[in-house]
């Protein structure tokens, strides 16, 4: 892996693709250019050692995170309301 400089904004939304249940891997590849191994480590880096162990446990129950285990059903990556812009 590059070395990839993130400022804090893109740590801050990266590590919320990560934690949101419909944001698939692969999403976080398109956008950020880190592998599912490469997220791990990131997050375990950045997170409390039992928020990580919690959201280790959460991405390993969902399939959602994989692209090839969703259900077609699903044809969105983000919640329809994540991008709300206050006014």
């Amino acid at each position: 892996m590059n070395k990839l400089t993130l400022t804090e904004e893109d740590l801050s939304r990266l590590i919320e693709m990560a934690w949101e249940d419909k944001t698939p891997f692969e999403a976080i590849l398109k956008t950020y250019h880190l592998d599912e191994s490469s997220v791990m480590r990131l997050m375990q880096k950045n997170l409390k050692s039992s928020s990580y162990r919690l959201w280790r446990k959460r991405v390993k129950e969902r399939s959602s995170k994989h692209l090839k285990l969703r259900s077609p059903e699903i044809n969105r990556a983000y919640c329809l309301t994540q991008y709300k812009i206050s006014r």
